[in-house]
């Protein structure tokens, strides 16, 4: 009697550790593809209400949304939580019915409640092939793998957030990434300038230049510039001045020190604090221009304004030709972008130019390019752009900034790895063009497209102004280089290289960003790459994976990286369906032919325990190798199971 109870408690105790194992997996894989579901709501507002709904729903719906990984891994899990359920089932009406056959129709035995022993045995049957069947140590493979990933990854530069963002990166099948400070060392120097009507190819000395524009440029680059941004004397002989702020304003401070001028000593003399207005730098403007007192007109106010040279002399009326000023006409503007600037950013170089503009009192009005003051208070915010129009253009300044040395051999292993890199920057297109060449982006007779964002977003739009998925499919596939563009141009090439169709195994799209205004685009994107050092509060937080070194070259090893997680999990399923297979193969047949499984369920649960944690600490800890780059990515349809996995496990299994 003792015995029989005994054997009924160990009965029941072995059934509520399978069903518990069961939950426990299930449990798992349930935290596990829900990783990171919730996404952090980004802190970047937008000025314009269509934005804002925009920003609302792409929010809400990306809790809805998985990561590649974590959509196969669903995929897979119902796919195996059928069969086995199927088979289990089967194992058990098998059983039963042979029992019932035998028992009520050979023997003709009573119907009694004896059948509940059988029965229960039966069960545990059943059981023991579902747990058979389902592969809970994948979660754990997983994890380890996903975990050993981003421990290693932290040497290569790359902070990771997102633990799943790994192995999608190892899919990924194009790169937006930014141009300054990613391809580019992100150390600004002038190396060309346009002066007093003259185009210099090599820096001009202090005594060649007028004095009067001499020391306009001084003021004007001085004083219209972050305070933050500085040069720091070298702290060895032969080293460079550190950059430390903005680097294109770096690189002009540096033109300013070039051409005999103290920048701190100007600073000194006017605080920021007796600025009468900013207009700070955004993306929309692509200019900055400060307003300070007149230095010699009592009543006087002086706007300097820098930026994109097309933008700012699109806005100039006159231009300084030694100590006098004459009009810069529209011919005038068509010789300078043919003769200076085109010419500049064909050599690669970031062109900049410097305009100022006086308002004086209108009794004290001596010269052409002053604009007289009424007697009511000037509007800065609402009259912007009459503001700063009618400028006085001081110097065009060409900024070198030289090509990552190793980005070059980073995107060929990209393009041979089957990965697109575009440009996208809001630098001039001839610029851009130029470093897309010198990184390998596009070739002197590729056919591929180098385009603004102006011309991108006419191509785009149908004639409500809304974008056309068909109109997009006709243009990305070509894309290599978008010049010019906006934050919001990022955003919508992301979005709908995401959305296309093309592409049978889709597209998975990793971008760089590193303004505030990159927040949406990185959300948006499969992997976000937010810089470490240049980027903002808001585009890292943003972001899936962080570069601490703000360099390309660490993105391809994010790659390299996860394409090694990738294998290693299918090196593990491959594994562990193996031995799945051929054990419910041995447990359904021993229970249809003998009635009763060859592996009892302890068995079961101890092989399971020492595959488990075995094959995941020995297949998920793998160190990657550059061979991992040699193949095309598997896109974000194509299944985790591929046809040579499935025939090696049934290869192996018989």
């Amino acid at each position: 009697m003792i015995l029989k109870i005994l054997i009924k408690d160990i009965s029941w105790f072995i059934i509520s550790c399978l069903i518990f194992k069961i939950y426990i997996y299930c449990l798992d894989l349930k935290i596990y593809v829900n990783i990171d579901a919730e996404a952090i709501e980004l802190k970047a507002k937008s000025g314009e209400d269509e934005e804002d709904e925009e920003k609302k729903k792409e929010q809400k719906s990306k809790k809805k949304e998985q990561s590649v990984l974590q959509a196969k891994l669903t995929k897979l899990a119902i796919q195996i939580g059928y069969v086995g359920m199927t088979i289990a089932i089967c194992t058990v009406i098998v059983l039963i019915v042979r029992y019932c056959i035998k028992e009520y129709g050979i023997e003709k035995r009573p119907f009694t409640s004896a059948i509940l022993k059988p029965l229960i045995k039966y069960l545990i049957t059943g059981i023991t092939v579902l747990v058979v069947a389902v592969p809970e140590g994948l979660p754990l493979a997983v994890t380890i793998s996903l975990a050993y990933a981003v421990k290693k990854m932290m040497k290569d530069n790359n902070l990771v957030r997102h633990l799943d963002a790994c192995e999608t990166m190892g899919n990924a099948t194009a790169i937006c990434s930014d141009k300054t400070g990613t391809l580019t060392t992100n150390r600004m120097t002038v190396v060309q300038c346009y002066l007093n009507n003259k185009f210099y190819e090599a820096l001009p000395s202090p005594n060649e230049l007028p004095e009067k524009i001499r020391l306009l440029a001084q003021q004007a680059i001085s004083i219209n510039s972050n305070y933050a941004s500085k040069l720091e004397p070298p702290t060895r002989p032969g080293q460079l001045a550190s950059q430390l702020g903005n680097k294109t304003e770096c690189g002009l401070l540096g033109f300013v020190e070039h051409i005999g001028g103290n920048y701190a000593a100007i600073r000194d003399q006017n605080p920021t604090n007796s600025y009468v207005h900013v207009y700070t730098f955004n993306s929309s403007r692509k200019s900055m221009s400060t307003c300070i007192r007149h230095p010699t007109v009592p009543g006087g106010v002086r706007l300097f304004t820098k930026g994109a040279s097309e933008m700012v002399l699109n806005k100039c009326k006159y231009i300084m030709v030694g100590d006098t000023v004459r009009d810069f006409t529209p011919n005038d503007y068509e010789t300078l972008l043919k003769s200076v600037i085109e010419p500049m950013a064909s050599n690669g170089l970031r062109t900049i130019c410097v305009a100022y503009k006086d308002f004086v009192p209108a009794e004290q009005k001596r010269a052409v390019n002053e604009e007289a003051l009424t007697g009511s208070p000037l509007n800065w915010d609402e009259e912007e752009a009459k503001m700063v129009s009618g400028l006085t253009c001081i110097c065009i300044c060409g900024i070198q900034d030289p090509v990552r040395p190793e980005v070059p051999e980073a995107i060929r292993k990209c393009k041979h790895a089957g990965i697109v890199v575009r440009m996208v920057t809001g630098d001039n297109i001839n610029t851009a063009r130029s470093i897309a060449r010198s990184c390998g982006i596009i070739g002197m007779n590729d056919d591929f497209l180098v385009i603004e964002g102006k011309d991108f977003n006419q191509r785009i739009k149908d004639e409500q102004g809304n974008v056309v998925q068909e109109k997009v499919d006709a243009i990305w596939p070509r894309l290599r280089v978008l010049a010019r563009s906006s934050p919001q141009d990022k955003y919508i090439l992301v979005k709908h290289i995401i959305s296309s169709k093309l592409n049978p195994n889709r597209e998975v799209v990793a971008v760089t960003g590193d303004g505030t205004n990159d927040g949406p685009a990185l959300k948006k994107a499969d992997v976000g790459f937010a810089m470490g050092i240049q980027g903002t509060d808001v585009a890292k937080e943003a972001s899936d994976i962080i570069l601490t070194d703000d360099n390309f070259n660490s993105i391809v090893k994010a790659v390299m990286w996860g394409r090694n997680v990738y294998d290693s999990i299918a090196k593990f399923l491959q594994f562990q369906l193996t031995v799945n297979v051929v054990a419910v193969i041995c447990a359904f047949v021993g229970a249809c032919v003998v009635a009763e499984s060859p592996l009892r369920a302890v068995q079961m649960l101890w092989v399971n325990l020492i595959m488990d944690t075995l094959a995941s600490l020995a297949l998920a800890t793998e160190p990657p190798t550059e061979e991992l780059l040699e193949r095309k990515p598997y896109g974000r349809t194509k299944a985790l199971i591929s046809r040579t996995m499935m025939k090696n496990i049934i290869g192996h299994s018989i």
